[in-house]
């Protein structure tokens, strides 16, 4: 039997096979946890190689056929091979990297390199294509396949319960806490592990994949891919060296004024970091640690008793207190809702005294119309919406305020309720760099209801919905800059 040291909560079997001592070697398929440090997944691979004395191969891939695949998502996750690439060459382990060149052409890799293997590890990832491949493809290998959660401080398989708002996951958080200090993934799960290098890949998978170094990586030419190709790359780079260098620069530089910031418009205060941990480049462990570290003195001994609220059970300063909240109750209660709820990007999924508001309004008058073509191209009468808009189309990302403005303004615009839903979905998973991840679905459906209450006084089209208003917005925020920032749609940038 094989000493489990990845807490066991966290793994879990994806077929009904068993090990295979035989194998070649151990295969760990990183396919959401794009990194190799803090990451439980790796940290079980390397503990099986270790305890069955066999070469560690790492497979990251990245096909082209999955909805909404395009230059802009392609060319973050390349930087990410890269940089992974790189890395691994010093480390004792077989890395190699697979770029889908034609839709089909990646079919049964996985499989085949599984197949050689004494047992598969992959990422548990609760959102977006992952849970199918899990369900219906991997489910039918004929090899041992475990799944591993690596996605946030707290295990996904903690509670069986659905967290509908977030003070009740918030007071379910802090009691876990303060009962437990969480594990965390190794920081450096390689010191003192020595494994042997694979000496070749198997001749069925060399001979029919052609896998892509370091040169091919930095380069690659993403026009010869069957990929949207009109939403271009940003400025911002992906990977996990660039990832720890936010991470690095916002704990000691930006933090501070997190709190103040994060709200103005024309202040850059986010962390810029929801892109790096929705890719896997850099782990919600490590931006913990960093914010934890940024506080003289504190530990876990820190803590207080739970009190269900926003500040004072860390013990830090208030900025950090605010980004903890960020990071402990806002994007795990959305891990939670994904790994719970199959339908969680369904209307059906919103709650029903939502569902009944909006839809006793859905014949309600609206103010102006607009079509899904007029929203993506930012042609409405509002200018600071269509300014964010501007953004998220060139950018990938929209101000954290904006982002909720936003949302609520799509509501109030579209046909229907589950229309503006389709709308929010289609154009946030289409540009936004952390599209398609429980965070951003959970603040796309906070926006029709999703752990928010009733409001008062109901509103036409809204109902009891929370409402939101430009007017209001411009009233509390300087937005001076930021309109003349995004005054047009920023200039195509080349791959």
């Amino acid at each position: 039997m094989i000493t489990l040291n990845t807490p066991s909560i966290r793994v879990r079997s994806a077929t009904q096979c068993d090990l295979r001592p035989d194998g070649q070697y151990v295969l760990y398929w990183m396919t959401a946890y794009r990194r190799l440090a803090s990451n439980f997944a790796l940290d079980r691979a390397i503990e099986l190689a270790v305890t069955l004395n066999k070469p560690l191969l790492v497979f990251e891939g990245l096909r082209i056929g999955y909805r909404w695949a395009s230059d802009r998502f392609h060319r973050f996750v390349l930087d990410g091979m890269l940089d992974n690439r790189k890395a691994a060459e010093k480390l004792p382990i077989t890395y190699v990297s697979y770029v889908e060149p034609t839709s089909g052409d990646g079919s049964g890799l996985a499989e085949t390199l599984a197949k050689y293997a004494c047992a598969t590890v992959t990422d548990d990832f609760p959102c977006f294509f992952h849970p199918r491949l899990y369900g219906s493809i991997v489910k039918s290998w004929p090899s041992a396949v475990e799944l591993v959660d690596s996605n946030g401080i707290l295990p996904m398989r903690n509670t069986e319960r659905t967290f509908t708002v977030a003070h009740s996951y918030r007071r379910y958080m802090q009691k876990e806490i303060y009962r437990e200090t969480p594990v965390f993934p190794h920081a450096d799960p390689f010191r003192h592990v020595e494994l042997e290098r694979l000496k070749a890949l198997p001749e069925e998978v060399s001979k029919r994949w052609k896998f892509v170094d370091s040169k091919e990586l930095e380069q690659y030419d993403l026009s010869k891919l069957d990929i949207d190709h009109s939403v271009r790359p940003t400025d911002a780079r992906g990977g996990r060296i660039e990832g720890l260098r936010l991470l690095k620069e916002f704990a000691q530089s930006k933090l501070a004024d997190y709190d103040q910031a994060r709200n103005e418009p024309d202040q850059y205060g986010s962390s810029s970091l929801s892109a790096h941990l929705h890719f896997g480049h850099v782990s919600a462990h490590e931006v913990f640690d960093a914010i934890a570290s940024s506080q003289k003195g504190w530990t876990f001994e820190k803590i207080s008793k739970p009190n269900g609220k926003m500040s004072g059970f860390w013990n830090m300063g208030q900025s950090a207190e605010a980004f903890m909240d960020q990071l402990m109750t806002w994007r795990e209660i959305g891990l939670n809702m994904c790994w719970r709820e199959a339908n969680y990007d369904r209307y059906e999924s919103l709650p029903d005294w939502a569902q009944k508001t909006l839809e006793e309004h859905a014949g309600d008058r609206r103010p102006y119309l607009y079509t899904p073509e007029e929203f993506e191209s930012a042609r409405t009468h509002d200018a600071l919406w269509n300014a964010a808009q501007r953004q998220l189309v060139g950018e990938g990302r929209i101000h954290n305020y904006l982002r909720m403005l936003w949302g609520k303004k799509i509501l109030h615009w579209s046909q229907s309720p589950r229309e503006a839903l389709n709308i929010m979905i289609h154009l946030n998973n289409k540009y936004a760099l952390d599209g398609r991840d429980p965070n951003s679905y959970s603040g796309i459906f906070w926006v029709l209801g999703r752990y928010d209450r009733a409001w008062g006084p109901e509103r036409e089209v809204f109902g009891k919905i929370r409402y939101m208003t430009s007017e209001s917005t411009r009233s509390k925020f300087s937005v001076k800059g930021y309109l003349q920032r995004y005054a047009e749609l920023p200039e195509a940038k080349s791959s």
